[in-house]
């Protein structure tokens, strides 16, 4: 393939057709026409070289410059996670409390690895488990919870090893945190082909106040955004290795580079492919933690099938879309869907194995809540829904469990009490109403606070996202659209999937009770979006050097100042004592008390 059919080739066409008219005209005035990659580099983008230029000023000899920009893809996102792991595991058990919703989530987690199942505990039970020496009055009575089992497995984990303290329940969402902002960068240097990109990506997740927060709070939605992430990364690797099949089966040109066959295209079977199978797995278990994950396994399945239309496309098929509806899209359904539903009724397993005993007296015992519906002969239990067949051992409890669910969902959209910190959706990108997990004023003198203080000091643990990362991220979200919708980039359509699915469901149930912090499982989609920003603002790869310094001081100051934000803010992510004064400067809107 020549350079100049190389320019012009088209998605799906033969190499050597001549570019459009307008353009032809357009080279009378000095247009020369985007430079277009040939297919194969096309349907698998190559990394860009890593260079050397830095560590070489820095003093490394050329050879060990080579070697540090070689391991930079994995050295640089260590590097990050372990900068985000350091902030978020210090002093990880202050406040020395159980905080906002920490309540319900700590104690089922430990009720869950004692039991199988949510038991009850007194109302006296968070001052007891925090005494010294400690009492756990936990009851093998069942509860009524409306939340499944897996972020609950999780944070218990950490209780297994730890105790039922505030480190203890914290300890896993803080590893799954870190782990997070590793899997990120290593994401976006995937997404982005650079190394640099995906580092900073992670890195501005890193100081994101809200993933902050959540990544040292044993409540559930960080474990959601974990499952997801990591989902997402499965389907970046399932789709370049994909592509990669579909460019190695494509026939050689004269010059041994690849060409587009509709054959090929068309017709070459993926079959099942274990990364999707993984992602399939990863859904489930962010479903089996929160119901919300429902919405990104349908985001993401659209999201999937269209790379597959792309890259069929890409390859030469005539008819994309008829090509994966015979090859894929039925291998897509079953990679995903099954597998996400077969994981999520195994995360029941502790309420399945949970089957107690019954007596006359008090009927079920060890045994979870609504475990026996199906069995039960009580009129206010469902009145023994039991067919009395062959395979009912296996059916009752299944049939329990769609009752226990039911009840749930109806509990869910019924949900509207009315709380101090809830907040409408249409807010939750400027961040305009953030939820105070833990607040208190101590004295002159006690906590922290300075002896010669006028008033009382103040001791707050604010779920708030860095304020100057959010709002570049409502720029960057204005970029995206138009990368996707008038630049055809599938980097920014992918991203914004990540951002809808975690963010427009909850524009149906604006009437629920739901708060801000929901948020967090698509923070680390809006960080790749302010990533990608800040790629364009540094400058195309065949800019002038002016065009080059001016977009690495002004992306340099930006990321600056959000690192600043999250310094500045800081005390209120992890519930230090500050003056008054110094707390009420931190407010920046009425509306943040």
């Amino acid at each position: 393939m020549s350079s100049d059919t190389a320019t012009h080739a088209q998605p799906g066409k033969a190499t050597g057709q001549q570019p459009p008219a307008w353009q032809r005209r357009l080279r009378r005035f000095g247009y020369a026409g985007q430079t277009r990659p040939g297919v194969r580099e096309r349907l698998v983008p190559p990394y860009a070289e890593p260079g050397t230029r830095l560590w070489e000023i820095l003093g490394a000899t050329p050879s060990a410059a080579a070697r540090i920009a070689r391991w930079s893809g994995w050295g640089g996102p260590l590097l990050v996670a372990l900068c985000a792991g350091l902030t978020r595991f210090w002093h990880l058990g202050s406040p020395d409390n159980v905080i906002f919703d920490e309540t319900y989530y700590a104690k089922d987690a430990w009720s869950i690895w004692e039991y199988g199942y949510e038991g009850t505990w007194p109302k006296s039970a968070n001052d007891r488990i925090l005494d010294v020496p400690q009492h756990i009055p936990l009851s093998d009575a069942a509860s009524y919870v409306v939340h499944p089992p897996v972020g609950k497995w999780v944070i218990g984990l950490g209780e297994q090893f730890f105790g039922l303290h505030p480190f203890g329940w914290r300890f896993m969402v803080a590893v799954l945190g870190t782990l997070s902002v590793l899997m990120l960068c290593r994401i976006g240097r995937r997404l982005f082909r650079s190394t640099f990109l995906g580092c900073l990506a992670g890195a501005l997740m890193a100081v994101d106040g809200l993933h902050f927060v959540m990544s040292r709070t044993a409540l559930l939605d960080l474990v959601v955004m974990f499952f997801v992430l990591a989902a997402f990364g499965c389907l970046l690797v399932d789709r370049d290795l994909a592509r990669a099949r579909l460019a190695a089966a494509l026939p050689a040109g004269e010059n041994g580079a690849a060409r587009p066959d509709p054959a090929v295209a068309r017709g070459l079977k993926l079959g099942a492919r274990p990364w999707r199978i993984a992602a399939g797995v990863l859904l489930g278990l962010a479903i089996g933690t929160k119901w919300n994950g429902l919405y990104v396994l349908a985001a993401f399945g659209l999201m999937t099938v269209l790379w597959d239309v792309g890259s069929r496309r890409t390859a030469g098929a005539l008819r994309p879309y008829r090509a994966v509806l015979r090859r894929d899209l039925g291998w897509a359904f079953v990679s995903l869907v099954p597998v996400a539903i077969l994981t999520y009724i195994a995360s029941w397993s502790g309420w399945f194995t949970a089957s107690g005993s019954y007596d006359q007296e008090h009927g079920w015992r060890h045994s979870g809540y609504f475990r026996h519906w199906s069995e039960s002969a009580k009129s206010d239990g469902g009145g023994g829904h039991g067919t009395g067949g062959a395979f009912d051992w296996l059916l009752n409890p299944l049939r329990s469990l769609w009752h226990y669910e039911s009840e749930v969902y109806k509990f869910h959209v019924n949900l509207d009490s009315p709380h101090v910190y809830q907040s409408n959706p249409w807010s939750w990108l400027v961040q305009s109403r953030p939820v105070s997990y833990f607040y208190e004023s101590p004295r002159a003198g006690q906590e922290g606070c300075p002896k010669d203080a006028a008033e009382k000091c103040a001791r707050e643990v604010l779920a708030i996202g860095t304020p100057l990362l959010w709002w570049t991220a409502c720029f960057a979200l204005l970029y995206l659209l138009f990368r996707w919708a008038l630049r055809r980039d599938w980097r920014a359509g992918a991203i914004l999937c990540g951002i809808a699915a975690g963010y427009l469901p909850w524009f149906l149930y604006q009437d629920r009770t739901i708060f801000s912090f929901y948020a967090v499982v698509f923070v680390p989609f809006l960080c790749l979006g302010v990533a990608m920003m800040i790629g364009a603002l540094l400058g195309p790869p065949g800019a002038s050097e002016t065009r080059r310094v001016i977009g690495a001081v002004g992306s340099g100051a930006l990321v600056l100042l959000i690192i600043w934000n999250f310094i500045y803010f800081f005390p209120l992510y992890t519930g230090q004592t500050i003056p008054m004064d110094a707390w009420r400067a931190r407010m920046w809107l009425d509306t943040w008390i």
